[in-house]
């Protein structure tokens, strides 16, 4: 078939390779336009347009596909199917009924749970088990198409908001060329409208730690929000005082201290315990503001913690 692929950020590149690998033509690649980054605000383009241009496809980088002119061009591709993943982009009805198949939506995912822009670091702070990638025939709606196809994915204790996105991102790749290489045959299947969630995009704000939460939250939302935008605290030491100080990871500690929610219950070589509103977190790996990320025994040979808020 002849595919067109929208996607922007990272998660999208891994499920372009594996298309671009596969037996059907990519005929025109679509991302966000080149936007400005860092101090500098130099144009920058996104991976997708790298991977792209490596691979040697064509990039198509309009400002919005609501504008007739880029409507027109995305018609002309004379494409049979579009996947979106993670694009950036609202889809008008002109574009969904462009293809012969229509669009195609992986989400990262079980919907219809965590609809919406941060369905991955949405999972992993609530507490979620499992989550998983779908691949939807889109319609209007945000998230609201039928699901042709599901792969399920557990979430551990142990996994990040990165560690989580690259097992999405390979569960994405192979479900959408299953589902490409039975699009005659696969059946659509209506969301259930009792299991909708919405998973918001991330704001610094959420970032900040409130130490009378219980060391299982807080531990969720320090893996949620690695590697952006990094939960964190003030701190004051024996060298400082209220540096903003950024964690991580760390583990929920099950022994019981006689201390009160921020301060550090245990310290030594190797070895910094804060209490929390119920439980304690054993810090594994910080930052200090303005100083690398270092692992919390390097950490505790330089400072000696006193308090965290």
């Amino acid at each position: 078939m002849r595919v067109i692929f929208a996607g922007t950020p990272e998660f999208s590149v891994g499920i372009l390779e594996a298309l671009a690998q596969g037996e059907h033509k990519l005929v025109g690649i679509y991302c966000q336009p080149d936007r400005p980054k860092g101090r500098g605000r130099v144009l920058t383009a996104c991976p997708v347009k790298e991977k792209a241009l490596e691979l040697n496809l064509p990039v198509f980088q309009p400002e919005s596909l609501k504008d007739k002119t880029a409507q027109q061009q995305l018609a002309s591709l004379n494409a049979d199917v579009m996947v979106v993943v993670a694009y950036g982009q609202i889809l008008p009805i002109e574009v969904l009924e462009t293809p012969k198949y229509g669009c195609l939506n992986i989400h990262a995912s079980l919907l219809p749970r965590w609809r919406g822009a941060a369905p991955i670091q949405r999972a992993i702070i609530s507490g979620d088990k499992q989550t998983g990638i779908g691949i939807m025939q889109m319609n209007e709606g945000l998230d609201t198409g039928d699901i042709l196809l599901e792969k399920t994915c557990d979430i551990l204790e142990s996994d990040t908001a990165q560690s989580l996105h690259d097992k999405l991102a390979i569960l994405g790749a192979q479900g959408i060329v299953k589902a490409l290489a039975n699009l005659n045959t696969l059946s659509p299947t209506p969301q259930n409208e009792a299991g909708i969630t919405y998973a918001k995009k991330l704001s610094k704000d959420e970032a900040w730690i409130d130490w009378s939460k219980s060391a299982v939250q807080i531990n969720q939302q320090i893996r949620a929000f690695n590697p952006y935008p990094i939960a964190q605290t003030n701190a004051s030491s024996n060298k400082f005082e209220s540096k903003v100080l950024r964690i991580l990871s760390a583990c929920v500690i099950g022994k019981a201290y006689d201390a009160k929610p921020g301060e550090v219950a245990e310290y030594g070589k190797g070895v910094c315990i804060v209490a929390t509103g119920d439980g304690a977190l054993s810090l594994e790996k910080v930052q200090l503001a303005g100083k690398k990320a270092v692992d919390i025994k390097d950490f505790t040979n330089a400072y000696t913690l006193t308090i965290l808020e």
